[in-house]
């Protein structure tokens, strides 16, 4: 443990998060490392900050299937675009083959989107705010890194719609917010700011994201916030009436936060000594008591 991180981050990284019990990176799968107790302990903790900002913001937390039928999947073509070459695909049922290739989530839009057109009905509806706790699956090409580049990610989503741009671009401002109190609540610091048109989510209007600074001096992007207007409303047809009785498309927004904020949390506060966890989040909790005397 004494690597000066800022020497050596990544050997120090790699030595922490497998010697305190974070991860086990020995699955026969590239990407998909197991959570032993310790290091899901932390992740829960870590959840259950991020749930108690959600609730606060009035989410109500929902739970969606992991498989997305294919046609459902290709009904945003933008979307599509962004994640073609990412993607885990079931084709068989057994030793059948299916009659509908079916992908694994590496977003929740397709799956939850369609199911939005019947919830929503009238502007007595909305706001529509739902956020889930889930895995998602990504087929990532690149070096696989544990907490930051995975192909299994833990995954935080909420996913909102409203009755027009302005109550969206409300929403975001209250996502933002969010942030500030989880950010505080783990002591992260970070940037944010709003991305450029090429790096924006696929289907977005416009991507704010959020990097904080690991000792190496790399940023590393933690969560992100995606402003939608009414792009992926057209493609599923999740509109309601208003009070006159007209049909209008919702504006949709989407809040997402992944297991990269274990990776922050190691890098962030940790030293050359091991491992230091905010006590907001930390599964062992320990108190040091002073005891006046001399002879104590």
């Amino acid at each position: 443990m004494e690597e000066e991180i800022e020497d050596d981050f990544s050997t120090w990284y790699n030595n922490i998060i497998e010697k305190t019990g974070l991860t086990d990176k020995r699955y026969p799968v590239k990407g998909l490392n197991i959570w032993p107790p310790y290091g899901w302990a932390l992740m829960q903790n870590i959840d259950s900050v991020i749930r108690e900002k959600f609730n606060e913001k009035g989410y109500k937390e929902v739970n969606f299937p992991t498989l997305i039928p294919k046609s459902q999947f290709d009904r945003e073509a933008e979307h599509i675009k962004g994640f073609s070459d990412e993607v885990y695909w079931v084709t068989k049922g057994g030793s059948s083959d299916l009659e509908e290739k079916l992908v694994l989530r590496p977003t929740s839009e397709t799956a939850m989107y369609p199911i939005f057109s019947l919830w929503v009905r009238s502007h007595s509806d909305l706001p529509l705010r739902i956020y889930q706790i889930v895995n998602t699956f990504r087929y990532e090409t690149k070096q696989t890194r544990s907490f930051i580049r995975v192909r299994e990610i833990h995954f935080i989503e909420g996913h909102t719609c409203h009755v027009d741009y302005e109550d969206s671009e409300r929403q975001v401002m209250d996502d933002i917010e969010i942030w500030k109190g989880i950010a505080d609540s783990i002591s992260i610091p970070y940037i944010m700011e709003r991305r450029p048109e090429w790096d924006k989510f696929p289907g977005a209007f416009y991507s704010i994201g959020v990097d904080t600074f690991l000792p190496s001096g790399r940023s590393l992007q933690i969560a992100t916030i995606h402003q939608y207007k009414d792009n992926f409303s057209k493609a599923y047809d999740i509109s309601y009436t208003d009070e006159k009785g007209n049909r209008k498309l919702v504006h949709q927004t989407t809040f997402g936060i992944s297991e990269r904020l274990v990776a922050a949390i190691v890098g962030v506060h940790g030293d050359k000594k091991g491992l230091i966890l905010p006590p907001s989040v930390a599964p062992i909790q320990v108190v040091i008591v002073p005891i006046p005397g001399e002879n104590v």
